[in-house]
């Protein structure tokens, strides 16, 4: 039989045997919990399941209400908010975004001015992911937002989709900038309140729920644990609380193209805007499917030849999809409680087989497949894998060198500090031992269950003079590592020091003053050059803002008082005696 051929029977009661027996086939192969799964047609909820625990310790099952984070199918909800102020006049999305944010800034001063709010919901703004700056969770929106200016761009804007989910924690503050309104206070009172869903958008709302599902993560494919609620602060982008019940509504909504209860909500225009295919965004990697483009806010392909739209979303401990066929005015979505997993495609592809006739694809059996032979794959890498250190190789310096604050403008700021005969790294929450790889660099480990740059590697990097001046790792992968500068530390940083610096340096016939000014940082004025400005570096040192390279050194005599004031230049070393 064709695997196109038409079935005799494509209700909704002929399907349900044969979902059950595959939605626990799958979720025994990929160690699933729990899965709900919501189906609507022309505008009615026609099926809810639920299959598994949402607690596996508690023993408490799921149920089509069990409250899922339901991770970047937000992103659907994000671009309808902005796409109801679009109907209102409120919003040229075409327009920069600097025209609602004038703080706006991003790393390339061209991209600032013409990035406009569909670049951030069409993932074309030249930014890749920098997810490290959202993932720790200890920056406010706003501080995200300020961190985009020192963020180094991968492409030219509008030149390559590349997916951001700091792009639509922007889209969400423009939210609140016109309206006035918290992103949240605005989901709820211009959009679920009248779908009428209950969501919530925190770790402690999800929390606070009755009927909410734990996270659960499995180790390299087979060791599941129970796993903690990683919150999504870019909330725009991916933290929406809610179960597959409520999510129906939302699928009413969009395929009524704005309207629910009789009600319309937004126009069929913006709808089909948002859902129209914009930007390309990867080629199909099974035949059945075909090339991804990227709306706004929206995914659009096709599965065997029929047009669909939706979202997927991925996190730490949760897999959810929702799929919407508009030819025949279907929506399936379905939530899991464990990343990574394709249980969700699995069944939103065989309810879309069955109802449009054709005979089912074996996902099942192709996936699992595939996965059980990339496990195989993987222990057979680990077994081969090599050992950290390269031998014979040793830092350039003692440990205790390399020890001390180093900052980035906008990842923040990397302590290091040594453990025993090792060295400890501690980073915006994050913490591990290093492990010695070569030379001058070190390793994080891998660490399951928590939030941490697993298997990063951190290289050190001296300056002119052989000091330990900085380090730099691959935090994002499409842009050159991340570099965290050494911060200042010792005398340099104490205003009593500074203050004991102040005074007038002979060399040769020229006398060098040094003051202090009303912020009390030092400045250096030579002869015949203009006023430059000291700023500490290391110890009794301090660099010359002005000149890169250029440093000044305070050396104490006998007495302890200050008594020199050393120049470390390119072309050499140079000493001013204090002025009696």
């Amino acid at each position: 039989m064709s695997s196109r051929s038409v079935q005799s029977d494509t209700s909704i009661a002929t399907l349900i045997p044969g979902l059950d027996a595959l939605a626990a086939e799958a979720m025994a192969e990929w160690q699933v919990p729990a899965v709900t799964l919501a189906v609507v047609q022309d505008g009615e909820t026609v099926l809810l399941r639920a299959w598994g625990q949402r607690d596996v310790e508690s023993g408490l099952p799921a149920t089509p209400e069990t409250q899922f984070l339901i991770c970047s199918i937000t992103k659907t909800f994000t671009a309808t908010a902005l796409a109801l102020l679009v109907d209102e006049g409120r919003l040229d999305w075409i327009k920069p975004v600097r025209d609602v944010i004038p703080e706006f800034r991003l790393h390339d001063a061209i991209a600032t001015e013409r990035v406009t709010v569909r670049d951030l919901l069409s993932h074309h703004s030249g930014l890749p992911r920098h997810d490290w700056i959202w993932i720790p969770a200890d920056l406010s929106r706003n501080e995200m937002m300020t961190a985009l200016r020192y963020l180094e761009p991968a492409r030219d804007i509008r030149t390559e989709f590349q997916y951001n989910n700091l792009a639509y924690n922007v889209a969400g503050l423009v939210v609140e900038r016109i309206s006035g309104q918290s992103y949240e206070d605005f989901i709820r009172t211009r959009l679920t309140d009248k779908l009428r869903m209950p969501v919530g958008f925190s770790a402690e709302e999800h929390a606070a729920a009755t009927d909410a599902a734990v996270p659960y993560l499995v180790e390299r494919g087979d060791v599941r644990s129970r796993s903690k609620f990683f919150p999504i602060t870019t909330t725009g982008a991916g933290a929406i609380v809610t179960s597959v019940a409520a999510l129906a509504n939302w699928m009413k909504f969009l395929l009524a193209e704005g309207e629910f209860a009789g009600e319309r909500l937004l126009s069929s225009t913006r709808v089909r805007e948002m859902q129209s295919p914009l930007v390309f965004a990867s080629a199909a990697e099974w035949e059945e499917f075909g090339h991804s483009h990227y709306g706004l806010g929206f995914n659009n392909t096709t599965y065997r030849g029929e047009r669909v739209v939706g979202h997927s979303g991925g996190w730490l401990g949760w897999s959810t999809l929702m799929r919407l066929m508009p030819a025949q005015n279907t929506g399936v979505a379905v939530f899991t409680n464990t990343g990574a997993n394709p249980v969700s495609s699995i069944l939103i592809n065989r309810v879309h087989d069955h109802l449009a006739g054709n005979e089912p694809v074996p996902w099942l059996d192709r996936l699992r497949d595939m996965r059980r032979k990339a496990l195989a794959q993987q222990k057979s890498d680990e077994a081969a894998k090599p050992t950290a250190s390269k031998p014979n190789t040793k830092p350039s310096h003692d440990l205790a060198d390399f020890c001390g604050a180093y900052e980035h403008p906008a990842y923040g700021r990397v302590v290091i500090t040594q453990d025993g005969d090792g060295l400890h790294w501690a980073w915006r929450g994050t913490k591990a031992k290093l492990v010695h790889r070569h030379y001058d660099s070190f390793q994080l480990p891998y660490v399951f269950g928590e939030l941490n740059p697993d298997d990063l590697v951190i290289s050190f990097a001296t300056d002119r003079d052989g000091n330990i001046a900085s380090l730099s790792a691959q935090l994002e992968a499409l842009v050159p590592d991340i570099v965290f500068t050494r911060a200042a530390a010792g005398e340099c940083i104490d205003p009593v020091f500074r203050s004991a610096c102040v005074g007038e340096y002979i060399r040769g016939d020229q006398t060098h003053v040094v003051t202090e000014d009303a912020e009390g940082e030092l400045t250096l004025k030579i002869p015949f050059v203009p006023l430059y400005r000291l700023r500490p570096y290391q110890g009794a040192t301090f660099g010359i803002v002005q000149l890169d390279g250029y440093r000044t050194e305070f050396r104490r005599g006998p007495s302890g008082a200050i008594e020199e004031l050393v120049y470390h230049q390119p072309n050499g070393t140079f000493i001013a005696k204090r002025s009696p």
